[in-house]
């Protein structure tokens, strides 16, 4: 699969991401002019404002409509970006949230201090629920108050951690999250792409600040990795 860019909001008119085709279509082509071979389109899923049926049926339409357009573009693999809630362990609905044919789930973590229940519902959806978690940013969460020890804990769990490509081109964040890609506690980037002219398609600035500081292999790793990880993670009929 090449190059994949593990989160983005390209699909139009679905959440706070691309807001018509002509901007998703504009926001494709400019990543596949930089190398990117595969996206992973994760819009928002929020549980407390919408419901997987009507989420389902909007992603899908908005699918449509790029894909209408016949152009030149990566290859599309749908998902979502699921926040957190209490309870979702146990929610039977969320297993059609997971990245298409895989039981692969990319979460958002809660946006404030997390507790010993936030690690154990993450806990139960891997080893009762059997999904494969890509945890969101996780830089983000580690700048909120009194959660370092709860995300060592989270990272002591057979989880994939995902960085988003702007903060390696942020100095004030860049070294703390190569030290992360070094030690193993980071495994892949993502855009988070939303549009053409705010937080824009970037994988490609994060991947070269990658390969100059950790070398061209780290970065063939990275994308063996990530496609390694939604091969091994298919699920078959």
């Amino acid at each position: 699969m090449g190059v994949i860019d593990f989160h983005s909001h390209i699909l139009p008119g679905i959440d706070d991401g691309s807001r018509n085709v002509e901007t998703s279509i504009g926001m494709l082509r400019m990543c596949k002019e930089h190398g990117v071979d595969t996206m992973i389109a994760t819009p928002h899923f929020y549980a407390d404002s919408n419901t997987v049926e009507r989420f389902i049926d909007s992603r899908q339409k908005a699918y449509d409509k790029v894909m209408a357009e016949n152009m030149d573009i990566p290859q599309i693999i749908m998902g979502a970006e699921v926040a957190f809630f209490a309870g979702i362990s146990r929610a039977e609905k969320t297993d059609a949230l997971k990245v298409e044919g895989t039981d692969i789930m990319l979460l958002e973590m809660p946006f404030v201090t997390w507790s010993d229940s936030v690690v154990q519902e993450v806990r139960d959806l891997i080893e009762k629920r059997h999904f494969h978690i890509i945890l969101a940013h996780i830089e983000r969460f580690l700048q909120i108050p009194g959660n370092k020890p709860y995300v060592r804990q989270i990272l002591e769990l057979p989880v994939t951690v995902q960085v988003n490509a702007e903060t390696l081109l942020d100095f004030r964040q860049k070294g703390k999250m190569l030290k992360m890609f070094k030690k193993g506690q980071a495994h892949i980037i993502g855009s988070d792409c939303h549009g053409m002219h705010h937080r824009v398609p970037n994988l490609w600035l994060g991947r070269e600040v990658l390969e100059k500081k950790l070398g061209h292999e780290f970065l063939e790793n990275m994308d063996s990795y990530g496609t390694k990880l939604l091969k091994e993670h298919q699920i078959h009929p």
